[in-house]
């Protein structure tokens, strides 16, 4: 009796520990890393995804709010109109990719945040 009660005890702990691994991933699943979309910007304009990243930088002028997510395999920078996320915040966006200017071989792109949808 007592093996199965060790038994059932450890089968929960390993579930428990599962089910925290897959929350705290879920943030990152569906995402395209940032190096794809600098390295590929052919493949990504124009086109909606989705980044996981770390807040590096966030600014607001006047009427234009942005700010720059890490996420390991690179940087871009993102285009809102929502409050500015908190430097550090590990951060979640989905937004259209588009090319902010490119001259000569270098090309800057940026996301385009998508606006939440207001409820009716």
């Amino acid at each position: 009796m007592g093996l199965i009660k060790q038994g059932k005890g450890m089968i929960l702990s390993l579930l428990a520990c599962f089910l925290i691994v897959v929350a705290t991933s879920c943030t990152k699943f569906g995402t395209t890393k940032i190096g794809d979309i600098v390295n590929h910007p052919r493949d990504y304009a124009e086109k909606e995804v989705s980044i996981f990243g770390e807040v590096t930088e966030t600014f607001s002028l006047l009427v234009v709010k942005y700010f720059t997510v890490r996420d390991g395999t690179g940087e871009i920078t993102v285009i809102t109109e929502r409050p500015l996320p908190a430097k550090g915040e590990k951060i979640k966006i989905t937004g259209t990719v588009k090319e902010a200017f490119s001259m000569g071989p270098t090309t800057s792109l940026v996301i385009v945040e998508v606006r939440p949808e207001t409820p009716r």
